[in-house]
């Protein structure tokens, strides 16, 4: 009895999730700038739609900002601790939460699947930083990216060598 309720349960969430992306791409899809603005975002290889729509959300600012400030409002940017001669370990703090949490699954998937990242991740493990800075610094770069194409209204296209 437990199981069929927890199928039934798990098939009213499905069915919710539905709903609501349903509804967003509908109020996304009745403004043309919305529209550009996601299809510049999903561009972007890793970001999906869900990643795209929470960033449309969290952070309207996007592509009017500098790199450092995107990273900062996203909670992203190094903090350093210090005074004097006394030096402290580094952290990120502040920010909008949602968003370091809708970029931390498409930084994961960056880091197996996306070469240039995965080398960045590589590199920075290989100096003995901890893996949860260099997905950090994952997180960092879709952001930034973002942020760039945005402010000159552009999609995503591979380096040509």
């Amino acid at each position: 009895m437990l199981q069929r309720h927890a199928r039934h349960r798990q098939r009213q969430i499905e069915a919710q999730i539905a709903s609501l992306d349903a509804a967003i791409e509908a109020l996304v899809a009745e403004d043309p700038h919305l529209l550009r603005r996601r299809d510049v975002l999903a561009s972007i290889p890793g970001l999906g739609l869900v990643t795209a729509h929470a960033l449309l959300a969290d952070i309207p600012e996007l592509g009017t900002m500098e790199e450092g400030q995107t990273a900062a409002l996203a909670g992203l940017a190094h903090i350093t601790r210090q005074s004097g001669t006394w030096r402290g370990r580094s952290f990120i703090q502040g920010g909008r939460a949602a968003l370091r949490q809708a970029l931390y699954m498409p930084a994961i998937v960056a880091m197996r699947f996306n070469p240039d990242l995965k080398r960045v991740y590589d590199r920075l493990t290989a100096k003995g930083k901890h893996a949860k800075i260099a997905i950090t610094a994952i997180m960092r770069k879709p952001i930034i990216l973002a942020n760039a194409l945005l402010r000159d209204n552009r999609l995503w296209a591979p380096k040509s060598a």
